[in-house]
C-alpha cells in the first residue's frame, strides 16, 4: 500500500567530492523507494558530488564550511529544514551530526547518524583524541539511531562510550554498476598504460587516513624487482603533492600516473588487476567493496572494518598498516602468482555478491526511517 504523502529525508555530509560517504549518500539516495520518500541533500562543500545530485535530479543544498560545530551557520541550516519541510535528518560523519543536531532539535525533527569511522583515533595527539571522543559520545547519545557500517565500528563505540547503541548496516554495492562482466573503456589504452603490466590501483582522497606515502616507498620496492608493474593513483587531497615528491626522489615516476578525481571507477578496476587500501583506520571502505565487486585482487590492512571484508589470502591480502616491507612483498607476490591472483579475485566478486548488496543496505535504512518516522507521528499527534 503506497502511503499518502513521501517522508522527506534530508540526507546530509561534509563534503562534495567524492569518497566512501559521499559514494554511500549516492548510491543510497538513488535506491531510495521514490514513492515513499523524498530525499533532499546538504553538503557543506561543493564537488562532484553535487554534480551527480544534479543529474539524478535530487534536490540539493551547499551550506559552506569547514569546521564541525560550526555555529554561524546553524541558522541557515534551521532555515533550509524549515524550506523544506524535513521529517527526518540522516547524517553521515561527525561534521554532518554536529552541524545538524542543533538545529534540528530545535525544530523537534529526528535525527539518525551514521558511523562511517569515528573522528578519533590512536594516532591523535591526547587533547585532540579525548576532545573527539568527548563530542562522539555526546553526538551518539543525542541521536534517535546511530547506525555503525561495520560491527568493529560498533566495537569501538562500545569501548569509548558505556552504553552505546547502534545498528549494524553493512556499506552496499550496486551489482548493476559494478558488474565484472560488462562492457567498458579502455583506460589502459587512453593513458598509456602497457597491456602486459600489471596494474595496481590507489583510488581514494590523499589523505594521512590513506597513507598514500608508505604505498609509494612500498611500490619504489617493488620496482627494484620488475619494470612491468604501473601504479594508478586515482584522488585528491592534502597529501597528494608529498605524494609526487616522493615518488619523483625515489625515481619511481616512470610507472606511476596520477589523475584527480574521476567518476568513471568502474572503468579504473576493471583495467586493474590489484586494488590496494593501505589505510590507517576505516569504517567499512566502500572503494574496497568496489574493487571486490570489479574482480581485483585487493591488498588491504588490518584495520576496523577492513578486516570484516578480507579472509586473508582467500579473498584479500592484509598487512600491518605503514608497513612498507609486507605491502611490497604482497604486491609483488600477486604480479608474479597470476593463478593465486586469480583466485583471490573469483572469492572476493563472490564475497559482494553474498554479503554487501546496496539494495539489502537501503531495505534497511528504510526500515528505520519507518521506525522513526512513526515514532514521531505518535508523539506529535
Amino acid at each position: 500500500m503506497i502511503p499518502e504523502r513521501k517522508i522527506k529525508v534530508l540526507q546530509t555530509i561534509r563534503q562534495g567530492l567524492i569518497g566512501g560517504g559521499e559514494t554511500h549518500v549516492l548510491g543510497l539516495v538513488e535506491q531510495l523507494d521514490k514513492e515513499r520518500f523524498d530525499p533532499v541533500v546538504l553538503s557543506f562543500t561543493d564537488g562532484p558530488m553535487i554534480d551527480r545530485l544534479n543529474e539524478m535530479g535530487v534536490r540539493n543544498y551547499v551550506i559552506p564550511t569547514h569546521k564541525a560545530f560550526d555555529f554561524r551557520l546553524w541558522g541557515k541550516v534551521k532555515a533550509l529544514l524549515r524550506k523544506e519541510k524535513i521529517e527526518i535528518v540522516h547524517a553521515h560523519g561527525s561534521r554532518a551530526a554536529s552541524n545538524l543536531l542543533v538545529p534540528a532539535r530545535m525544530l523537534r525533527i529526528p535525527v539518525l547518524y551514521t558511523i562511517h569511522g569515528w573522528s578519533f583515533h590512536d594516532d591523535q595527539p591526547f587533547m585532540q583524541k579525548k576532545l573527539r571522543v568527548l563530542s562522539e559520545r555526546w553526538l551518539t547519545n543525542s541521536m534517535v539511531r546511530n547506525i555503525s557500517v561495520s560491527a568493529s565500528n560498533q566495537a569501538t563505540g562500545r569501548r569509548h562510550f558505556p552504553g552505546f547503541r547502534s545498528i549494524v548496516i553493512n556499506n552496499g554495492i550496486d551489482p548493476k554498476k559494478f558488474n565484472p562482466d560488462g562492457q567498458y573503456k579502455d583506460i589502459r589504452q587512453e593513458l598509456n598504460i602497457p597491456a602486459h603490466h600489471t596494474l595496481v590501483s590507489y583510488i581514494a582522497r590523499i589523505t594521512v587516513q590513506k597513507d598514500p606515502l608508505t604505498l609509494i616507498r612500498a611500490f619504489a620496492e617493488v620496482m627494484k624487482k620488475t619494470q612491468d608493474v604501473t601504479l594508478l593513483v586515482v584522488g585528491d587531497g592534502e597529501l597528494k603533492e608529498d605524494m609526487i615528491q616522493l615518488a619523483q626522489s625515489l625515481g619511481v615516476t616512470g610507472n606511476i600516473v596520477f589523475q584527480s578525481f574521476r567518476t568513471d571507477v568502474p572503468d579504473i578496476l576493471h583495467a586493474s588487476n590489484i586494488y590496494c587500501l593501505p589505510s590507517l583506520w576505516e569504517g567499512l571502505p566502500i572503494g574496497l567493496l568496489e574493487a571486490m565487486a570489479m574482480g581485483n585482487a585487493v591488498i588491504a590492512t588490518t584495520v576496523d572494518g577492513s578486516m570484516e571484508v578480507i579472509r586473508h589470502l582467500d579473498n584479500g591480502w592484509l598487512v600491518e598498516p605503514r608497513d612498507t616491507v609486507l605491502l611490497a612483498n604482497a604486491i609483488l607476490k600477486l604480479h608474479e602468482e597470476k593463478y593465486f591472483r586469480s583466485v583471490l579475485q573469483k572469492n572476493a566478486i563472490a564475497t559482494v555478491q553474498e554479503r554487501f548488496s546496496l539494495c539489502s543496505m537501503t531495505r534497511k535504512i528504510e526500515a528505520l526511517y519507518d521506525e522513526v518516522s512513526a515514532t514521531r507521528s505518535t508523539i506529535t499527534s
